[in-house]
């Protein structure tokens, strides 16, 4: 009997998780449809495939959003946040299994009595950072209680970033996934973690100097700054007496100091409009943040402002980004600081088209085993891309997802409620089957 599966969203981390369920539609008999606003985009991901069809209507218009939930089997949701309490309201009401790859919101955990109660399986957290992230943390937490060990420590870091083949910028860096989110990282409240028993908390303004460094052989030295809230994954780990738990986010070494410069000059506000901004060059734009002074060049008064010596080579980061330059900024009206930042570092940071991304992925961790000794060990995951539409991110987020959409339509997940990949039941065969796309850890015992 053919499954009907609905794709809601088709954007840029999407090709691997179309490619992925095209490739299993045939000896699973699916059929596939794929809502996009942009049809042509989804179109160039289906290459005409006979399983697929694609729908382009208003994912706010309600009628047409219930009418074809009603007739799927199963929804995927890989619209912008806003929109999945949304579906998940329409699949409980509709009694319709759900998958994505998109956090748990206060609001959306409101909703689990409401799925038990509809009877229906909603997976979530299902992509990568969050995705494998809990999936192969909960493998080796596990494993160490299974033993009798006792979880001391746990630090975790994920990265978007480029391969080292495509790295070609003096910031080591280029977009894989949504710019603004990498604009407005951090912001909204401190960054808190718990670190030997003493809660710890880093505000926005520090954010970003106050970065730990890691090594992962073969692919060299990275930085990571702090996620906003590791203390929530206490109870999603059951952690809940460990005495350190610190997430964060990967860089290569020098983005965060240049990057606090943007911080600490304003420029990634995304609180008020500028005025005048749709007429400004890169130039005043930059100037605007500086004080009044027609003597001293922008380049001097940024330098003086921020305290960044005259010999110091950072400053070629911002001369590559060519913020000082008389160019227009391009924009059709006023916006506010962090998008006018977001539309100038998209015109030096997107992926080009043989560029090749790379995920990385490191965890640590610390306990007292069975016989009371201590024991640490860390373990690694590095994914590099294909192009620019087969990316590590596209691989790492899609794919968990596709493979959970099909654990559900077979039955081998199908518990009623809104869950996260914690569970062995969950982890296990994911965990195995991404190995067969190369998505895998290695694993190194520390003294």
């Amino acid at each position: 009997m053919s499954k009907n599966i609905l794709l809601l969203g088709a954007g840029r981390s999407t090709a691997s998780l179309i490619h992925y369920l095209l490739d299993e539609s045939k000896k699973n008999d699916w059929n596939i449809t794929l809502v996009e606003r942009n049809a042509k985009f989804a179109k160039a991901k289906t290459n005409g495939h006979s399983n697929a069809r694609i729908l382009s209507f208003d994912i706010e218009d309600q009628k047409l959003r219930e009418k074809h939930i009603s007739e799927a089997d199963i929804v995927i949701s890989m619209l912008p946040v806003r929109f999945h309490a949304l579906v998940i309201e329409d699949c409980i009401a509709l009694k319709k299994n759900m998958v994505t790859a998109s956090y748990i919101s206060p609001k959306i955990a409101e909703l689990n009595s409401k799925a038990v109660e509809a009877g229906i399986t909603v997976v979530m957290e299902m992509g990568v950072d969050p995705g494998i992230d809990h999936m192969s943390a909960m493998q080796l937490i596990d494993r160490i209680r299974n033993n009798g060990g006792k979880m001391l420590l746990f630090e975790s870091f994920t990265g978007g970033l480029v391969a080292p083949e495509s790295d070609n910028n003096p910031w080591n860096y280029k977009f894989t996934w949504n710019p603004r989110n990498v604009v407005l990282a951090g912001q909204g409240s401190a960054a808190k973690f718990i670190q030997k028993g003493k809660y710890k908390y880093i505000p926005y303004h520090q954010l970003f100097r106050r970065t730990e460094y890691i090594t992962i052989d073969g692919y060299g030295k990275f930085e990571g700054y702090a996620n906003r809230d590791s203390l929530n994954y206490r109870s999603v780990y059951a952690l809940d007496d460990i005495q350190t738990l610190y997430r964060g986010t990967l860089r290569r070494p020098g983005f965060s100091r240049a990057w606090d410069f943007f911080v600490k000059l304003g420029a990634t506000d995304d609180s008020y409009i500028m005025e005048g901004s749709k007429n400004m060059t890169h130039r005043e734009f930059i100037n605007s943040f500086l004080a009044y002074d027609t003597h001293n060049s922008v380049e001097l008064k940024f330098r003086h402002y921020l305290n960044i010596p005259q010999d110091d080579p950072i400053i070629e980061k911002f001369e590559w980004l060519g913020i000082f330059e008389d160019t227009a900024i391009g924009i059709n009206e006023d916006k506010t600081p962090a998008q006018i930042l977001q539309h100038i570092l998209e015109q030096k940071w997107n992926l080009a088209d043989d560029d090749k991304d790379m995920i990385v992925m490191w965890h640590k961790l610390g306990w007292k085993s069975k016989d009371g000794s201590m024991k640490a060990m860390t373990s690694s995951m590095v994914v590099k891309g294909e192009d620019r539409t087969y990316t590590s991110m596209a691989k790492t987020v899609g794919l968990p997802v596709a493979i959970a959409t099909k654990m559900v339509l077979e039955g081998k997940i199908n518990n009623p409620g809104i869950h996260r990949p914690v569970t062995p039941d969950i982890y296990e065969p994911i965990l195995n089957e991404l190995k067969e796309f190369g998505i895998s850890f290695v694993e190194t015992e520390t003294a």
